[in-house]
């Protein structure tokens, strides 16, 4: 995997549109910088994947906090 991916390199390896990948660059979700004169978006290929840990992570929280909750019979 290259150092730095495009926007659309992410939202294909996360199966998602560009523009729903540009929202979790907007909201500070995903970290991401300009560069160039046209000021095109990169993602350095270990902030992403530390958002997919942070997200696995955030999934498996989720989960744990459904079954707890769960009425026990």
């Amino acid at each position: 995997m290259p150092r730095f991916l495009t926007l659309a390199d992410v939202a294909e390896q996360l199966q998602i549109s560009a523009a729903a990948c540009y929202a979790l660059v907007h909201s500070g979700e995903l970290p991401a910088f300009q560069i160039g004169g046209r000021g095109q978006w990169r993602v350095d290929a270990t902030k992403f994947e530390q958002f997919i840990d942070d997200r696995h992570a955030a999934a498996r929280a989720m989960l744990l906090s459904a079954e707890n909750a769960e009425p026990r019979n």
